[in-house]
């Protein structure tokens, strides 16, 4: 059986918040919580990168300083002594080398990023369009069964394909519409749901 789990809102801080902080760009907090679409947001992104001449350096710059939820780290141990344990993401392979390293490498499938000579970031690649759930169906093709765990509306989609899925910390607007699934606000309800939700899949 395997875990799967989101990474930023799980694990990490929302790398685009703290870049937002940093810079004092107020449109840059909005995440798939806020817009589930996720091209709609990474075009509002760019743009906004481009209209204040931000590059990829300034916000690897940022993400040097970001650490771990805390707990994490304790909590992925734990879950890798339990499960085989898989990262999908919408994050970027650009952005989370600093954050793999402080979490101990775990596995990730996320995406790229595509910026020009100057640094400027002038497009991104998805390995493939919905990949969190796409990741989980080629898990079930190989036999496995999987709890999926996540915080966004860009978890919805492997969390339903799943064999199981949890919330962490999500929007009460999530909740609203995906009342079926159990919700969790820290790191020990989380082990819990794991366990029990291992223990519901036949």
């Amino acid at each position: 059986m395997l875990a799967c789990l989101d990474l930023e809102g799980v694990l990490v801080p929302e790398i685009w918040i703290a870049f937002a902080e940093k810079t004092g760009i107020e449109k840059l907090k909005l995440t798939t919580r806020d817009i589930p679409d996720y091209d709609e947001l990474m075009q509002g992104r760019l743009k906004i990168l481009n209209e204040n001449n931000l590059k990829l350096s300034d916000i690897q710059e940022v993400i040097q300083q970001i650490k771990p939820l805390e707990g994490a780290n304790d909590f992925l141990n734990w879950l890798r002594t339990e499960f085989q344990v898989i990262i999908l993401s919408d994050t970027f392979y650009e952005f989370a080398g600093p954050l793999m390293a402080q979490l101990g490498y775990p596995t990730l499938f996320c995406n790229y990023l595509i910026a020009d000579e100057s640094g400027k970031i002038v497009s991104y690649r998805l390995r493939q369009k919905d990949g969190k759930t796409k990741a989980i169906k080629a898990f079930q093709s190989l036999n496995f069964k999987c709890i999926a765990a996540g915080d966004s509306y860009n978890d919805t989609g492997m969390i339903q394909q799943a064999e199981g899925g949890i919330f962490f910390c999500p929007p009460d607007s999530i909740l609203d519409e995906f009342p079926q699934y159990k919700v969790t606000r820290n790191y020990e309800e989380l082990k819990q749901a794991f366990l029990e939700t291992r223990a519901d899949i036949p």
